[in-house]
């Protein structure tokens, strides 16, 4: 994608703030609000709220430093900080206070375990249980948000070739077993030639997939190419995408749960938790309300419509009654 003149400035500033004197800011302000019943239970907090900058993050972010700051609290928001590195340092160095995570992503790239725990749940208290010993950070309960691998066709496909899960795709003839990939995904340890031999279909084999039947190619792409089915029938995709909706793609279920769970988690560092506990209780309010379908949505408004994550994240805090105007 072709980035402006403006967004390379903007780049080099943070980038330049990031290496002189700490994370900075990206993503601009906060929207006003207050809790409906006008109680102030964060009254002199002060909290610093990150996360990293792609859009689901930003969203995210902004949601829970919108709603904190309705609860009294005096935020700082440093939301959109550049590469995932930034963010989580911040964090352990009691730079920043609160973000949110995935356990797919504590469990595989903070501390490289190898080990695929397919319940939710268990990777979950297997996630807080590390980091609470290991950086004293709490991860309080997940989010039914799911941002992990999945595999989508278009309607079109999955009714033509009688497909809903990833079992009936490698039920199909062999010609009908047609893939697009990143690169990433195609050399991950938990990524694409695992995921066929997890269902019976190995690669660059007669009768499982074929090389000349997978096509790797950048993932900004694999969505219209597969809403197209060309040259694949099915295509990599992240489930909380918001171009799943926006191409009304279809996504096939992993029905024997090979992708580890990616549930998102509010993180906050032990201090600030044991300092100011309303925390867990007003998180816990937000993660009860989202799901996939919901940042999906979230997600096409900001990368589809063009709207402002601030913007997106107020109006679905007002959307849910968690806050009114301020």
């Amino acid at each position: 994608m072709r980035r402006s003149i403006a967004a390379l400035v903007l780049s080099v500033v943070v980038a330049l703030g990031l290496a002189g004197c700490g994370l900075v800011s990206s993503s601009g302000t906060l929207r006003s609000a207050k809790l409906p019943d006008g109680e102030r239970p964060l009254d002199g907090a002060q909290i610093t709220v990150t996360s990293k900058a792609f859009t689901e993050q930003v969203i995210l972010g902004k949601i829970a430093a919108t709603y904190l700051a309705a609860a009294g609290a005096d935020v700082t928001d440093m939301t959109g900080a550049p590469g995932a590195a930034s963010s989580r340092q911040a964090q352990l160095n009691g730079d920043t206070d609160l973000q949110w995570e995935y356990t797919g992503t504590g469990w595989v790239i903070y501390h490289e375990k190898s080990e695929s725990i397919s319940d939710p749940q268990q990777l979950w208290q297997a996630v807080h249980d590390i980091e609470l010993s290991a950086n004293q950070l709490v991860w309080l309960p997940p989010s039914d948000i799911n941002n992990t691998y999945a595999f989508a066709a278009s309607p079109e496909t999955a009714a033509r070739l009688g497909t809903t899960t990833l079992s009936d795709v490698a039920a199909l003839p062999v010609a009908d077993r047609t893939f697009c990939v990143d690169d990433e995904f195609f050399s991950r340890s938990d990524g694409f030639l695992p995921m066929l031999e997890a269902y019976g279909i190995p690669f660059n084999t007669p009768d499982g997939v074929p090389q000349g039947n997978v096509t790797r190619m950048d993932s900004g792409v694999i969505y219209t190419s597969t809403a197209g089915a060309s040259p694949c029938n099915f295509g990599m995709v992240f489930s909380t995408d918001g171009r799943i909706p926006n191409l009304n793609l279809q996504i096939m279920e992993d029905d024997r749960t090979f992708f580890l769970p990616y549930s998102g988690s509010v993180v906050v560092r032990a201090e600030v938790l044991d300092r100011y506990p309303e925390i867990q209780e007003l998180m816990a309010n937000v993660s009860s309300r989202l799901n996939d379908d919901v940042v999906r949505d979230l997600n096409r408004r900001v990368d589809i419509d063009g709207e402002e994550p601030a913007d997106v994240a107020y109006d679905w805090l007002i959307s849910e009654g968690l806050v009114v105007p301020g």
